[in-house]
């Protein structure tokens, strides 16, 4: 079939960008309140909504996705005193419930966030209780936004009390006495897709409005920094991360408590290496650390000795993905082949047991206490739901588990290795039912930046896929943490490239490997991961079946403009200040790369009207340059589908996940079949 595509305006306008003029025809499309750029929304939906919901794979893999998701599943507990609180999911809630249980009591309902809305599109995004476990704070956000608002819970009444906090994104809550630190952008406008700065600390005392809280750190003179503040467990120190957007090479500060009068103490400056701060014990810092150590090591610094770094657990061969101080050790959660170990340490350095999970997987949470002697790990892997491990002694234990709706033993995970262009070795994991004949209908994800790994995650709608005589791929590429800071600055700045080498080099392993075909290869991504998958797109159109585009990074000369953009800057460059990131973002930005008269695979871009980071005008601006380049028309799909109250996946409720997912699957299995 043809498709032909609804017209759209292109305006003359340009920016010059170190002596290059670089026109930009779909300006109008940056602002989401344009009439223009609604009408652009409705007629793009117009288009996609009728085709997806034409094709009968959709509505077969609805049904089974819906199946597959109801599902129980729990989060891991937090314990304060006798109250311990938790998550919980019965399946197909939109969102989940949180229960309480009071000294081993049976669980009951505390918070159930599915009344907050008709829709399911309010969601808690952040939580935690005070010191007696008597209030809980949260956040919480509307249509997937990222601006929150502060609420607080008596845990006893289930009563909201009186205070509440605005001008909220990515805050954290750590309590302190009759109140908590908050983090807060003063003057955020609700709303808006702009830039918001002077991210400031403060603390919220119970029963005072937001007006009178005390503002405890701002840093006027660098606006552009985060920060966050995190209460020692023994509530003798206020501990001040500072962040310059996504970088992780932060600063680290502290001030006492019991003296409000004295300034915060640098620990390390930002931009040198990772600080994260675990514990005060025995007068210094824990630390998990990569100074010095790529891979990452423990350290005590003692308050009266800051330059000393007195390691606790040594670098090794594989790098540290999540550390903790729980039951009076050190838990250390390592990467091995893009899966999760976890192992103790005792707070002296002495090597201790390790935790065995139930297979290769995740560690998704890690809740427990210095002084409490229980950890629990929330676990997940490719064919298990997300379970609670408890451990406490030596001995493990589950506080709640998912049994898999499919039975493991009828599939295979692989982990491959393919070679790419610098001759390194990129893995990737791969899931298929031990029957399934090849070549097959391959889904390949990637992400590859940020620090961020892809780990084994459970997903109802993969399983619909491997049932449906799919293959899922995984790949572990340059940009992430997989193996520690090196293989990140591997793949970020002017070595992003390499990360799309990564990622092509693991799609012709497969086809050579005889796993699937150029037609039967499909590839997916979301936000930087959208931007992978676009930029492979433009640079291997050969080499792919269908590409799935997820809220999608692909304007890399303008993203800096608009809400957290900013923030990555450190991972990607800019365009406009530094002419060396002007040329390496020209080679790739993939809404410049377009070529026209280029038969580009079936394409179907998702975004949100309510993303506010990354902003909805990069999927825009991109398909409507791409439907140009067609002509107007082509034989294979250029599709964008634009979700409305959502945004960019924070607390999506679980009706849209599962619509979104049976269009995404629907539409590969279609065009790779």
């Amino acid at each position: 079939m043809a498709f032909t595509y609804p017209d759209a305006r292109r305006a003359d306008i340009g920016d010059s960008y170190h002596g290059v003029v670089v026109p930009d025809p779909y300006r109008w499309a940056e602002d989401p309140e344009d009439p223009e750029t609604r009408q652009f929304v409705r007629a793009q939906n117009e288009l996609t909504i009728p085709y997806l919901e034409s094709l009968p794979e959709v509505g077969k893999l609805h049904r089974r996705i819906a199946e597959l998701w109801d599902t129980p599943r729990s989060g891991a507990p937090r314990r304060r005193g006798d109250v311990m609180v938790w998550a919980h999911n019965d399946g197909l809630a939109n969102q989940p419930t949180f229960l309480i249980s009071r000294d081993g009591s049976e669980p009951e309902v505390l918070l159930d966030p599915n009344t907050f809305s008709d829709d399911g599109t309010v969601a808690v995004t952040a939580w935690s209780l005070s010191d007696d476990g008597s209030q809980m704070a949260y956040t919480r956000s509307e249509a997937g936004s990222d601006q929150q608002t502060g609420l607080v819970l008596d845990t006893a009444t289930g009563e909201h009390l009186e205070d509440r906090l605005e001008e909220l994104r990515f805050t954290g809550l750590s309590w302190w006495g009759n109140g908590f630190f908050y983090s807060r952008f003063p003057g955020l406008q609700s709303g808006t897709v702009g830039l918001f700065k002077d991210c400031s600390l403060y603390y919220h005392r119970l029963g005072t409005t937001q007006g009178e809280d005390e503002l405890i750190f701002a840093n006027p003179d660098r606006p552009e920094l985060l920060y966050g503040g995190v209460v020692s467990e023994d509530k003798q120190l206020l501990v001040l991360m500072e962040y310059e957007g996504t970088s992780r090479e932060n600063g680290l500060l502290f001030r006492r408590l019991d003296d409000t009068s004295e300034e915060f103490t640098r620990v390390a400056e930002i931009g040198v290496a990772s600080f994260q701060f675990l514990a005060h014990y025995d007068g210094s810092l824990l630390v998990e650390t990569n100074e010095d150590a790529p891979n990452g090591r423990i350290v005590a610094i003692p308050l009266e000795s800051l330059d000393e770094r007195n390691e606790i657990v040594p670098e090794g061969d594989t790098a540290i993905e999540i550390a903790g101080a729980a039951a009076g050790q050190v838990v250390v959660v390592a990467l091995d082949e893009g899966s999760h170990r976890v192992r103790l340490h005792a707070l002296d350095g002495s090597a201790g047991s390790e935790i065995h999970l139930p297979e290769p997987g995740t560690v998704a949470e890690l809740t427990g206490r210095l002084t409490d002697p229980v950890i629990h790990i929330g676990f997940q892997s490719f064919l298990y739901p997300p379970t609670v491990i408890r451990w406490e002694e030596g001995e493990t234990s589950f506080f709640a588990e998912s049994p898999p709706p499919l039975d493991p033993g009828h599939f295979v995970v692989e982990r491959l290795h393919a070679e790419s262009t610098d001759g390194a070795r990129v893995g990737m994991f791969l899931v298929r039912h031990k029957d399934q004949a090849t070549p097959a209908p391959t889904e390949l994800y990637g992400y590859g930046g940020f620090n961020i790994n892809l780990t084994p995650m459970y997903s109802p709608a993969r399983l619909a896929w491997l049932e449906s005589g799919g293959v899922v791929v995984s790949a572990n590429l340059r940009g992430g943490s997989e193996h520690g800071e090196e293989w990140h600055r591997q793949g970020m700045l002017g070595n992003k490239q390499q990360v799309f080498d990564d990622f092509i080099a693991c799609a012709e392993h497969l086809i050579d490997s005889g796993i699937t075909t150029t037609s039967q290869l499909g590839i997916r991504g979301g936000s930087n991961g959208g931007l992978l998958v676009t930029s492979v797109m433009l640079q291997r159109p050969d080499l792919l079946g269908a590409v799935v585009s997820q809220v999608p990074v692909t304007d890399m000369y303008r993203y800096q403009h608009f809400s957290a953009g900013r923030f990555w800057t450190v991972e990607y460059g800019d365009a406009v200040e530094d002419p060396e990131a002007f040329r390496w973002l020209s080679r790739y930005s993939p809404l410049h790369n377009i070529r026209p008269g280029v038969e580009y695979p079936p394409l179907l871009v998702l975004t949100a009207e309510t993303d506010d980071r990354v902003v909805p005008m990069h999927a825009h601006k991109f398909i409507a340059e791409l439907q140009h380049a067609a002509g107007g028309t082509s034989r294979s799909p250029i599709l964008e589908r634009v979700e409305t109250r959502a945004g960019h996946g924070l607390g999506k409720p679980t009706s849209k996940l599962i619509d979104e997912a049976a269009d995404i699957f629907g539409f590969l299995l279609h065009h790779l079949s």
